[in-house]
């Protein structure tokens, strides 16, 4: 099946900037134009490929092909590049990345490949057991997960483990631990959570207790406020080493149980695609990670 060039950059754009009308902008047309075009587009698949809400999404068929659009695009703008094709166009990449590597290591990778000024980034913070979900939408086109299983069309690089610890202020463990951490003084402890999505703190009870717990949860979506609202004694929560090892060395923050870390490894999760952008992409990444996170 021939797919008309027009419709497909239609399509993309408006997955991209979810919504006709910033799509419109992006592309220096009308938003009847693009509408046109996603309708055409629709009729020669067969199928509906947008969600036609705020913001818009692709549906499930949508997800393929515009992962497909997206490869063309990468692959185009590359060949282009290599034969000298006129002025080198701007490849943005779409990643996946969790909160804490984008906290830590992550942004010094993005500076490393960044030094190309044809490289733009499109990040999409997701957790590490969840953001392989990108991968399989065809939201990005790479992602940093917990996820060791290779998404269809991918490759997998591992790239070190990023160890947590439960960690609160002295003053909370006196008002909550003094009699040590049990089951009964972690279910009365305020626990703080980054977002529904977050099982770390779970995973540090059952490994305590072998026992699941309701304590009272503070819900905190930002990696640097958590660990702030940990300091100021708002609950107890996990954290990563690499955000918090000059706390714990101020004694500002302490050990829930001393040497009972939760390592979580990461792997890098890429499209298969022989794109410059994305190669010089992976090896910062890689390079990056062998210099910040743990090895096994």
């Amino acid at each position: 099946m021939q797919l008309d060039s027009a419709q497909l950059n239609a399509f993309s754009a408006v997955i991209d900037e979810g919504s006709f009308e910033r799509a419109a902008a992006v592309l220096h047309i009308t938003r009847s134009a693009v509408s046109q075009r996603i309708k055409l587009l629709e009729e020669r698949v067969g199928q509906v490929l947008v969600r036609r809400a705020t913001p818009c999404t692709a549906t499930e068929a949508g997800q393929a092909l515009y992962r497909h659009a997206r490869e063309i695009a990468l692959s185009e703008a590359d060949a282009l590049a290599a034969i000298g094709g006129g002025p080198r166009s701007t490849t943005r990449l779409a990643i996946g990345v969790n909160a804490d590597s984008l906290a830590t290591w992550f942004p010094a990778a993005m500076a490393q490949a960044g030094e190309d000024p044809s490289i733009t980034f499109d990040i999409h913070v997701e957790d590490q057991d969840h953001s392989a979900n990108l991968l399989r939408e065809g939201r990005v086109m790479a992602a940093v997960t917990a996820d060791p299983q290779p998404v269809q069309g991918c490759q997998v690089l591992p790239l070190g483990t990023l160890r947590y610890r439960a960690l609160a202020s002295p003053a909370f463990m006196q008002r909550f631990f003094a009699t040590g951490v049990t089951a009964t003084t972690l279910a009365r402890a305020p626990m703080l959570v980054f977002n529904r999505k977050d099982a770390l703190q779970e995973r540090f009870v059952r490994r305590i207790t072998r026992r699941a717990l309701t304590p009272p949860v503070h819900w905190l979506p930002e990696a640097h406020a958590f660990v702030k609202a940990t300091q100021a004694g708002l609950g107890w929560g996990m954290a990563p080493d690499l955000m918090v090892a000059g706390h714990l060395h101020a004694g500002t923050l302490v050990e829930l149980i001393a040497g009972k870390p939760v390592d979580v490894p990461l792997y890098w999760q890429y499209w298969r695609l022989n794109v410059q952008a994305l190669a010089r992409m992976t090896a910062a990444v890689q390079a990056t990670a062998h210099s910040a996170l743990l090895r096994r």
